[in-house]
């Protein structure tokens, strides 16, 4: 075939589809001569002299984004000790020197620099940005550059770990901040806009709605009440504003699942503005969070649980240990208490709970309303200062509607046992020396190495009184549990 056919060939084709649509032959045109284009095909063009539509999220994004900044920070680490575990191969040493070899100590291998990327958000026209911890953990640099492109070294204010928040600051004023929303407002389904950085290609603005409040128990955070959102948000969205369809900053965005792809899989979480700006307002005037501390282990009320105290909800948070010397301690409350409302409004779960102290001041005055023994009761109590070492423990809990405790070993607790567990050696009770995957009470959370001192309320010192409890009553196990020195229910 020739040049010539290869270039007609088009034509061609262009021809017979003029022929099939019934227009009896073809014409060509330039921009100049339209009016040579058949009337069916004549296109109408937009004035260029009148603006775009505005029915989408522009107006808004076009407030937002200048709040909105890239992070970026560095810091210097040594070559991983690893390398010092080569093989003493010349051609090693070829490449890398003597100095790499199965003897080097780790403290002598050469510096390395690590760097990271984020996003932070405007806080103030003076310069205060808020941002997460993990952002700059560690960084012994950070620089923070502007929408308008212009960059400054950052001073770290403060950070808080259990929040995974920190606050920087930039010798700016005048600066564009955002307007900060009332999370506890958001619902599910509200519109949700993620603006950060991703991989560091540039302001980037993603859409979605809110798929979900209050989301716990990941495994993130020490205090976690998460907003979830569909909003695409991938590395380096860290740190950058989750904002409402009027522009107001409804989360910090966070975490996301990625299930090992490192990207986006549509769920991503962010930490709402009210306890972001808590947290924020106290790294400002203090330097550091301080928080409330009640003294329990809080845990949720499942229904099997609920049933064993014979109470007729589910909500509430259950006390599973008092600490000693505080404040939960000297106000009367009980292990075995279930709070029902703090200060007048009802306590959905234990994380509800732990989180509402969390965000009150040491020395707060609160009314407790607590379920003990079939009656409500007001207990008074005076928020201390949790304490840095002091770690906010929660446990996980499952019911079970089966009572047997089949697959379950125990033995008789004795001092030197108590002693290899963490506990006093005057602990008393027996240890659950197995439990079988498969069964109910590990299905409910029995663990080995747990301490059972309670079947039912009553008390177990020895394995006698394990299989006494267990045969005395038809009712289903109840079991209070000593684990790593704190208590807790499990109901099988």
């Amino acid at each position: 075939m020739n040049r010539q056919s290869l270039w007609m060939r088009p034509q061609g084709i262009a021809l017979t589809v003029a022929l099939a649509l019934g227009l009896g032959g073809i014409g060509y045109a330039s921009a100049e001569h339209v009016g040579l284009i058949h009337p069916a095909l004549a296109l109408k063009l937009a004035n260029p002299d009148e603006g775009p539509s505005r029915t989408g999220f522009a107006p808004v994004v076009k407030k937002v984004v200048p709040a909105v900044v890239n992070i970026s920070s560095s810091k210097v680490t040594r070559m991983p000790a690893e390398f010092g575990q080569m093989p003493d191969d010349p051609l090693f040493r070829q490449f890398f020197g003597n100095g790499f070899n199965r003897r080097s100590d780790p403290r002598q291998m050469p510096e390395q620099r690590e760097r990271g990327l984020g996003s932070g958000i405007i806080m103030t026209p003076d310069g205060d940005i808020l941002t997460n911890n993990h952002v700059v953990d560690g960084a012994t640099d950070v620089r923070v550059t502007l929408a308008d492109k212009r960059e400054f070294k950052a001073k770290v204010l403060g950070t808080d770990p259990k929040s995974d928040l920190a606050v920087l600051k930039i010798d700016a004023t005048n600066l564009p901040c955002i307007t900060v929303g009332d999370s506890s407002k958001v619902q599910v389904g509200d519109y949700a806009l993620a603006v950060g950085d991703p991989f560091g290609v540039g302001q980037t603005v993603t859409m979605g709605i809110v798929s979900a409040t209050g989301r716990t128990h990941l495994g993130i955070e020490d205090y976690e009440n998460f907003i979830q959102t569909d909003a695409p948000i991938n590395p380096g969205n860290s740190g950058g504003a989750l904002v409402n369809d009027r522009g107001e900053l409804i989360g910090v965005n966070t975490a996301i699942i990625a299930h090992g792809s490192e990207g986006n899989q549509g769920i991503g979480f962010a930490i709402p503005s009210n306890e972001a700006r808590s947290v924020m307002e106290q790294i400002v005037e203090h330097g550091k969070v301080t928080r409330a501390y009640l003294g329990i282990v809080p845990q949720d009320v499942t229904p099997a649980i609920s049933k064993a105290f014979n109470d007729n909800s589910t909500s509430g948070a259950l006390v599973g240990d008092v600490s000693a010397n505080s404040p939960a301690q000297r106000s009367g409350l009980q292990r075995g208490d279930i709070i029902v409302a703090l200060n007048g409004k009802p306590v959905v779960d234990a994380n509800d709970l732990r989180m509402r102290i969390s965000m009150m001041a040491p020395g707060t005055d609160v009314n407790l309303k607590v379920f003990r023994n079939g009656a409500e009761k007001e207990i008074p109590v005076k928020l201390a200062e949790l304490a840095a070492t002091e770690a906010a423990v929660t446990h996980d809990n499952t019911g079970s509607s089966h009572s047997a405790l089949s697959g379950v070993s125990v033995e008789n607790l004795d001092a030197g046992s108590a002693h290899d567990l963490g506990l006093a050696p005057n602990t008393q009770g027996v240890v659950v020396t197995n439990v079988s995957p498969s069964s109910e009470a590990a299905e409910a959370g029995l663990r080995q190495g747990d301490v059972i001192q309670e079947v039912n309320h009553k008390p177990v010192r020895n394995t006698s009184d394990f299989e006494h409890a267990l045969q005395s009553s038809n009712e289903k196990p109840l079991l209070l549990v000593n684990r790593n020195g704190s208590t807790m229910f499990l109901a099988v």
